[in-house]
């Protein structure tokens, strides 16, 4: 029930996360007196490391959930292992992305 509900919550989160980029990206790139706030929000790391730790969460508990629906009923096996994916996936993209800036 965890994998499920935190599945729809990140999805949720990644719309809303996104979005912020991309509006503030717009606003960076096509003027001319780039705003404040959209520098800041845009360059904001706080923002990218969420982005990277609910995508790669929102990636393996949705492949928990095909495999699941494909036949494989080992619920417990495929949460833990979407977990451990999960997060060594999420501690891989965050360290790539600290060791870049």
């Amino acid at each position: 029930m965890f994998a499920w509900l935190f599945h729809r919550i990140s999805g949720l989160f990644l719309i809303v996360l996104f979005g912020i980029k991309i509006f503030t990206g717009f606003f960076l790139y096509t003027k001319e007196k780039k705003p404040d706030w959209a520098i800041l929000l845009h360059r904001q790391p706080v923002v990218d490391v969420l982005i990277f730790v609910l995508l790669a969460f929102h990636i393996a508990y949705g492949l928990k959930t095909i495999l699941y629906d494909l036949g494989i009923r080992r619920e417990k096996l495929l949460f833990w292992t979407s977990t451990l994916a999960g997060g060594a996936a999420s501690i891989l993209l965050v360290a790539i992305y600290l060791r870049v800036n």
